[in-house]
């Protein structure tokens, strides 16, 4: 039997990390307090499963101290005024693995001649927020006519995301890693990201937010494509004081994106009671009663103090509506989880050979090629 002399200071740290108590694990592992403490080495394979259950690297557990780590890209997420420190790992594996489908789907994009998509950077903060607002509903057909056809906020999800699809954004709305659903992505940490790229723009959605609560993610990490910053988000549809002053801009484009200014005030009637309102202009542009209180505020609608209070109203009630997610299609699921547009290139050239299966069901999430064609099919690709 072979023991592993394992650093005990590191197997608290990847503990903690992962978010998991001591009593828990030791369900698990009868003897992690005498790890922890010391007083007893466990074996290679004990350190082994230990570190697939925190979801750290073996190579973790030996070495002298816990590492620094970092998020790579750049962290624009902030609570109560002050950056968020120490990344669970499950942001972090989930941006890694869009970081490395991203990369293949650049190489292939060169390969096949794809040309640059010329609206990744194409504005600065400089730029007013309706001027890139106005280009974006041209560049993606996502007017408000179009949401106004849409069954509910699901069908104008789905609209949203094949729209940014056909334009050339890679978009991946996931609320679990990979398909692991015993890890789960908590909207509290992040609600999305954008990685920037001329050939291979890529946006991740947090599938555990609200529906509603997703469109307003996409629309404000469109904004991140087209400013050419990539960046790691939590922001609400809220002014964003203490926020950095990029993420106040792009919250700007977003909510003008999704309720234009002026389409709002031709929709609003005097004297009708807020929640009528609310309701009521929610269901119109396909977006969360939050963003809808936002832009009666940015309308001049509704006076500082009353949108505080009705903010903070508003958001402890969605705070209390749990969102049952079902399961549905799996191979449905899995295309939405790494986009259609990734789908089918990656399916495509397994097929012609560029691609081995091996690292093309690593990046899918599938375990054999019947999966894998099933999911072609899915994805339009295989007869």
């Amino acid at each position: 039997m072979t023991r592993a002399p394992v650093n005990p200071l590191l197997l608290r740290w990847s503990r903690e990390r992962a978010g998991m108590a001591q009593a828990d694990l030791a369900l698990r592992f009868k003897k992690l307090p005498e790890w922890e403490s010391g007083d007893r080495v466990p074996t290679l394979k004990q350190v082994e499963a230990f570190a697939r259950a925190v979801h750290a690297p073996v190579g973790y557990m030996f070495l002298t101290e816990p590492p620094e780590e970092t998020i790579p890209i750049p962290d624009f997420r902030t609570f109560a005024r002050h950056s968020l420190r120490r990344p669970s790992p499950n942001l972090l594996d989930t941006i890694y693995a869009c970081q490395e489908r991203q990369s293949w789907y650049r190489e292939f994009a060169r390969v096949a001649g794809e040309p640059e998509l010329n609206f990744v950077g194409s504005v600065s903060i400089e730029t007013p927020p309706e001027t890139v607002a106005a280009q974006m509903r041209e560049a993606l057909r996502f007017h408000v006519a179009a949401r106004r056809e849409c069954v509910g906020w699901v069908g104008a999800l789905r609209l949203f995301i094949r729209r940014a699809d056909e334009a050339g954004v890679l978009v991946m709305v996931n609320g679990i890693v990979a398909s692991n659903s015993h890890r789960r992505l908590d909207p509290a940490e992040f609600r999305g990201f954008a990685l920037c790229d001329t050939r291979a723009p890529l946006i991740f959605v947090n599938g555990k937010d609200t529906k509603a609560a997703q469109m307003f993610t996409l629309a404000h990490e469109l904004a991140h494509i087209w400013l050419g910053a990539s960046a790691l988000s939590n922001m609400e549809a809220a002014s964003g004081q203490g926020f950095r002053s990029e993420e106040v801009w792009c919250n700007a484009v977003a909510a003008e994106f999704l309720v234009p200014l002026d389409e709002l005030q031709s929709d609003l009637r005097l004297n009708e009671p807020l929640p009528e309102t609310l309701t009521r202009l929610a269901r119109t542009f396909k977006v969360s009663t939050l963003v809808i209180l936002r832009r009666l505020f940015d309308a001049g609608w509704l006076p500082r103090k009353s949108f505080d209070t009705a903010w903070a109203l508003e958001a402890e009630r969605l705070r209390k509506l749990v969102q049952a997610g079902s399961g549905g299609d799996f191979y449905r699921t899995t295309v939405a989880r790494v986009g259609r547009r990734f789908t089918r290139a990656l399916v495509v050239n397994t097929l012609e050979g560029q691609t081995l299966y091996r690292d093309a069901f690593r990046m899918l999430g599938v375990k054999s090629t019947e999966a894998f064609n099933k999911l072609g099919h899915e994805a339009g690709v295989v007869g």
